[in-house]
């Protein structure tokens, strides 16, 4: 699975816009919208944040 696709399946599965899914890890709406249009990837920091999430939520996404 592409990273693009894990951050929009992760959003989706937290019932979040883009922008709320931003304010959420601490970064802009632009750079949520640029990791699921493959212009960029998250840094390991926020890598990490996200990886929190995830625990914390209990949710269950493909690995990348």
């Amino acid at each position: 699975m592409k990273y693009s696709e894990f951050i929009k399946e992760l959003r989706n599965k937290l019932f979040l816009t883009q922008t709320e899914f931003a304010t959420l890890i601490g970064v802009s709406y632009e750079t949520v919208n640029r990791w699921e249009n493959e212009k960029n990837e998250p840094s390991m920091r926020i890598k990490r944040k996200i990886a929190a999430i995830i625990k914390e939520n209990q949710i269950e996404v493909e690995a990348k």
